[in-house]
């Protein structure tokens, strides 16, 4: 999944530049998780992450875009307002490979004809697919990794960009994914050996947070968005 996103930024970048122009950047920001071990708090950044990103805008109202996340999630009881969770005092941390494609829609009119400054509020949603640890706890309380994970979610996000000096976009965005798994935080090992290991919540999934800051370059001729004569 990682290489073939690669190969996808390193085509985007060769293509015929003519009727578009593209952007490519790096990413970084902290991420929570939302699940059965740990606080609930819907956004509240914590554990790094950063990642590459490309747009290919095809309109000042929307693009395109791929991206590559990496990120960690942990969760601490202890950190939780439920009571029941602070008795219970279970940790785990995980390791997210995040890549996703989707479309953007602005909601004003993002032209990088613009001299020297653009500001829009955005929407972003999509398709992603990650990897992740695969991991139960023991009769000890223990975290233990058993293999590797790969699930899909759906990305719901939301920011701002700007653009400055007519090169450079920068992006604030909080991203939601709502996942297929129910195993980020080991609770529910699918495995069949570690079955009697599951706890809490078994018919709900796990959702993981990103909040970040973006700095992408733009590259390629300008579209003209006029309408014909």
């Amino acid at each position: 999944m990682i290489r073939n996103l690669i190969t996808f930024f390193a085509l985007a970048m060769c293509v015929n530049s003519n009727a578009q122009i593209h952007e490519i950047g790096v990413t970084i920001g902290g991420a929570n998780h939302i699940g059965d071990i740990g606080a609930t708090n819907y956004i509240a950044p914590k554990d790094l992450g950063f990642g590459i990103q490309y747009r290919w805008n095809r309109s000042p109202r929307h693009s395109w875009r791929a991206s590559y996340t990496y990120m960690g999630i942990s969760g601490k009881d202890a950190k939780s307002d439920m009571g029941s969770r602070k008795l219970r005092n279970l940790s785990f941390e995980n390791k997210i490979h995040e890549a996703s494609l989707g479309i953007e829609f602005n909601f004003f009119e993002f032209d990088l004809h613009n001299e020297w400054f653009a500001f829009t509020p955005y929407i972003y949603t999509g398709l992603a697919g990650f990897k992740f640890d695969e991991t139960y706890f023991n009769k000890t309380n223990t975290q233990v990794k058993y293999g590797n994970g790969y699930s899909m979610a759906i990305p719901i996000h939301v920011g701002v960009k700007a653009l400055i000096d007519k090169r450079f976009v920068l992006s604030a965005e909080v991203g939601a994914r709502y996942t297929f798994t129910d195993n980020l935080d080991g609770n529910h090992p699918k495995d069949a050996n570690y079955s009697s290991n599951q706890f809490g919540n078994t018919l709900s999934k796990d959702w993981y947070v990103f909040t970040g800051l973006s700095l992408s370059y733009t590259f390629g001729k300008n579209p003209c968005y006029c309408a014909p004569n």
